[in-house]
């Protein structure tokens, strides 16, 4: 569950030399910098509707729509035949797959995006690695960031792990699927298929198609006006 082979399949991406050396999925996120530094060769075969801002640090390939109002400050690479929506916000330290979808007042940093992955409505991802079809519903955040000092850990079969990380989100396995307004907290490992349910607030790692259901008590009262 912790290793890259165990989230994601590496063919699916033109990056999987991030993951070189990597014994633990999340030191990618460390290489993404020197990844971009190393290979980004600044250059613009998308096509826009109306006026967005790119950096000059910045790969985008045919086929790519980039829309209005969004910003790409870079570095990024962005792959081919992706939507990048009105007001997308793509910061620095940025790779982006092949037929992605980064939607509407969307915000991504220091993150990594397998092809065919849709980050599509409201949502933010920080230091995340969003694997092969992964979506996250309207208004998923990722956090990246603990509330008290320190670096994130991992708690993973009585084990605890240190990640070394003062800022990391996520993990996302191939085709997992986040509900709609769902929160997941630093360290967040969630394994190929999943679903975490609409409204959850979830931190740890979870298996392979598995299910997390949000069980929350709704009342029903009369109305009385």
């Amino acid at each position: 569950m912790l290793k890259p082979g165990d989230l994601f399949d590496l063919g699916k991406t033109e990056h999987a030399a991030l993951f070189e050396g990597c014994e633990f999925a999340w030191e990618a996120l460390k290489n993404i910098e020197a990844f971009l530094k190393a290979r980004l060769r600044p250059a613009l075969h998308n096509h826009c509707e109306g006026v967005a801002y790119i950096g000059e640090k910045v790969f985008i390939g045919e086929g790519t729509l980039v829309e209005d109002g969004a910003m790409i400050k870079g570095p990024a690479i962005i792959g081919r035949n992706c939507q990048i929506r009105h007001n997308a916000y793509i910061r620095d330290q940025v790779i982006i797959g092949d037929g992605c979808v980064i939607g509407n007042s969307c915000e991504i940093k220091n993150s990594l995006i397998f092809n065919e992955a849709a980050v599509p409505h409201f949502n933010y991802v920080g230091d995340s690695i969003l694997g092969w079809k992964a979506h996250l519903g309207a208004g998923v955040k990722i956090s990246n960031v603990k509330l008290v000092p320190g670096t994130v850990r991992v708690q993973f079969e009585g084990k605890e792990f240190d990640t070394g990380l003062r800022k990391f989100g996520a993990l996302l396995g191939d085709e997992a699927e986040i509900g709609c307004n769902a929160v997941l907290n630093p360290g967040t490992i969630i394994g190929r298929r999943s679903v975490i349910y609409p409204n959850t607030n979830w931190r740890g790692v979870l298996g392979a198609n598995k299910v997390v259901k949000n069980k929350g008590v709704q009342e029903i009262v009369e109305n009385r006006d």
